[in-house]
């Protein structure tokens, strides 16, 4: 049995399928995982993610601290609430993990980071806020939902007090605002908008099957990787890892070179990349043959190499098989897909899949 979160009797009655996700017991779907993409795609949907880990970083040193810490420039937050994406970065610029960090004020930072990295985060964190005055805390008490879909803020808005509808109403993307004890983020991890949700452990239930019954169908994490791959959100583990810089994991647009005084860990080594040109890049692919791209699978690239799929899938939304490869840095628009023996035809395309809930790919694809 692995760590539950405090909604796992709630998945059970609602005829979830669990399975072990990063050693924790989570719904792979409801019954069906291609429905369940729909369902977010088109409507709303929620998804329990409370195994994710929230850390509070709070005193005079914060900003300092984060612009080190950070590949992304936390300078750039400038309203309370505003949210950023960001890659953290070890020495060599391998990525450790990435996360998203919400600007409360100038001493109160919130970070949302991976549970299958958790450990590694905590132990990192604690480590190179040491040189600086910032205090730093875990949140376990602490539980999670994401609403998701182009209705999500109809949804959350008729299980709230008038006075936090206003506010989620008025709300902008990546942005985040505090109700009572309630943490709503303008965020998510499916390509629609959407809330994350965070709340103490003791009201999650509640909040759970109060938007159940508004209509807020359960999605498992099978649909939520469907939905963050079209989405062209990469998937930590997988898509890059420490071993992988942001620049080869399609995550160039993170990095803040200005000012160039800011000394952010992994900086000597990212820029050495840049100035050598990485060998590889990330990019996606739709295969132009019958058949499912899996994690894993070889890319041929004719006269140039060879690459590998980091993440593939079927995309129910575009009815295709996509992914995401690293490749050499010189491939083009056509590829190779090595299945069971055979090659098969890929095309190269730009990420993402899917914006709004329409395809992104050109007319000949």
């Amino acid at each position: 049995m692995g760590n539950r979160t405090p909604l796992y009797d709630d998945h059970v009655a609602m005829g979830a399928k669990m399975v072990d996700f990063a050693g924790w017991d989570m719904p792979i779907h409801y019954g069906s995982q291609i429905e369940e993409h729909h369902q977010v795609r088109n409507d709303v949907g929620m998804f329990d993610v409370s195994h994710m880990t929230v850390v509070d970083l709070n005193g005079p040193g914060v900003v300092d601290f984060l612009r080190y810490l950070l590949a992304n420039d936390v300078a750039r937050l400038k309203q309370e609430g505003k949210a950023l994406y960001s890659c953290m970065l070890n020495e060599s610029a391998g990525v450790i993990d990435d996360l998203i960090v919400y600007y409360m004020n100038d001493n109160w930072f919130r970070l949302v980071v991976n549970s299958a990295t958790r450990d590694k985060d905590m132990a990192w964190i604690n480590q190179q806020s040491k040189a600086f005055d910032v205090q730093v805390a875990e949140h376990p008490e602490l539980s999670m939902i994401a609403v998701q879909g182009p209705n999500a803020c109809a949804k959350l808005k008729q299980v709230v007090d008038s006075e936090t509808a206003v506010m989620l109403e008025q709300m902008g993307a990546f942005y985040a605002c505090v109700s009572s004890d309630v943490f709503y983020g303008r965020t998510g991890y499916t390509g629609e908008d959407g809330f994350e949700v965070i709340l103490p452990q003791t009201k999650v239930s509640a909040l759970w099957k109060d938007l159940a019954a508004v209509g807020v169908k359960p999605i498992g994490l099978g649909a939520r990787d469907t939905l963050r791959l079209e989405a062209g959100m990469n998937l930590y583990g997988t898509d890059m890892d420490e071993q992988i810089s942001p620049l080869e994991a399609g995550l160039a647009w993170t990095v803040a070179w200005e000012p160039a005084d800011r000394d952010f860990i992994g900086r000597a080594s990212l820029k050495k990349i840049r100035e050598q040109k990485a060998e590889t890049k990330l990019v996606g692919l739709v295969l132009q043959d019958k058949g499912v791209l899996r994690n894993h699978q070889k890319v041929v690239v004719a006269g140039i190499g060879e690459g590998e799929v980091t993440s593939g899938s079927f995309s129910p939304t575009l009815g295709k098989a996509i992914a995401f490869a690293r490749v050499p840095r010189a491939t083009e628009t056509e590829c190779n897909i090595e299945m069971r023996g055979r090659l098969l035809a890929a095309r190269v395309v730009k990420i993402p899949f899917v914006r709004n809930g329409k395809s992104c790919l050109p007319e000949d694809v």
